[in-house]
């Protein structure tokens, strides 16, 4: 369980080094042919990250009972099924992205070829691993790897966003298309990590509707924050190219609203993230890992 007091960057920390752990469990080994393959899945994989979406899964599902030991495959997978998006998200056909995480990116240091088979390596195995974990029963297994499928693919996941957002590229567009796009390319799969906590955790489904809830404001949350981002930190700071959304004349919200609306509209999600932990217990954690995401620097 989360102790009554904690201290959030130690939380982090500690969700990060076990993830990685699991991760370099699960994954191939480098040294097992083919080994350029390998290689840039290890590469992607352990280049740095925030780890997120899989401290998400351990603070939802431990505040509502679960132990890691059942969370933490998971957690891995849903690691797995983001940093797939970014090798393919880098990729010339995409976002044409020279840096992820502070090193090149995956296509650059290994070839587009491989890097598209790298992404395409970690989407099914996170699924194969849900799939194989015995610490959870045959129907938690089941929900997980739907849900997780949902959140990645399409007409309301990842996959949609994504096509949205390229589609929007160049060309005005709404405030509530540009949430939309949000939803589904960032919160859908941040929405997921925290409804799996619950799920995980055997709780009712008004607990994991309430849990998704949240999970969707703080996704968009996450995305206005990144938007922000884009616009007022640096390169070095980021470690991916600063002011790329500006370049190709991506739709974000600082270039619908300005900084400063922007800044007051994340504020607002904030508020509404919050307000839907009011009815769930031990949510002190979740509290913060929102306050996090609303002031993040990086």
């Amino acid at each position: 369980m989360v102790p009554e007091k904690y201290d959030l960057k130690t939380f982090l920390r500690a969700s990060a080094k076990e993830v990685d752990e699991e991760l370099d469990r699960l994954l191939p080994p480098a040294h097992e042919e083919p080994y350029v393959l390998h290689e840039a899945i290890r590469h992607s994989i352990f280049a740095g990250g925030k780890r997120f979406r899989p401290a998400l899964v351990f603070a939802v599902g431990e505040a509502l009972g679960a132990d890691r030991a059942r969370l933490v495959t998971y957690a891995a997978a849903v690691e797995m099924i983001h940093t797939y998006s970014l090798i393919h998200d880098d990729l010339p056909a995409m976002d044409d992205d020279n840096l992820r995480r502070g090193v090149p990116t995956c296509h650059v240091k290994f070839g587009e070829a491989t890097a598209i088979l790298a992404g395409d390596v970690l989407q099914a195995l996170a699924f194969k691993i849900v799939a194989a974990d015995e610490r959870l029963s045959s129907e938690t297994r089941v929900r997980l790897i739907t849900d997780l499928a949902v959140a990645a693919g399409t007409p309301t996941g990842m996959a949609a966003g994504q096509q949205m957002d390229l589609s929007s590229e160049g060309i005005e567009i709404s405030a509530e298309l540009l949430k939309e796009i949000h939803q589904k390319k960032t919160g859908a799969m941040i929405a997921a990590s925290a409804r799996a906590g619950a799920v995980i955790a055997r709780t009712d489904k008004a607990t994991q509707d309430k849990v998704a809830k949240f999970a969707e404001m703080l996704g968009l949350l996450y995305q206005i924050t990144d938007d922000l981002l884009d616009v007022t930190q640096t390169t070095d700071v980021l470690g991916k190219t600063a002011g790329k959304d500006e370049s190709v004349e991506k739709a974000t919200y600082p270039s619908i609203y300005g900084i400063e609306k922007s800044r007051e509209l994340a504020g607002d999600v904030y508020s509404q993230a919050i307000k839907e932990l009011e009815l769930i217990n031990n949510s002190e954690l979740l509290k913060s890992i929102a306050d996090y995401v609303l002031h993040r620097t990086f």
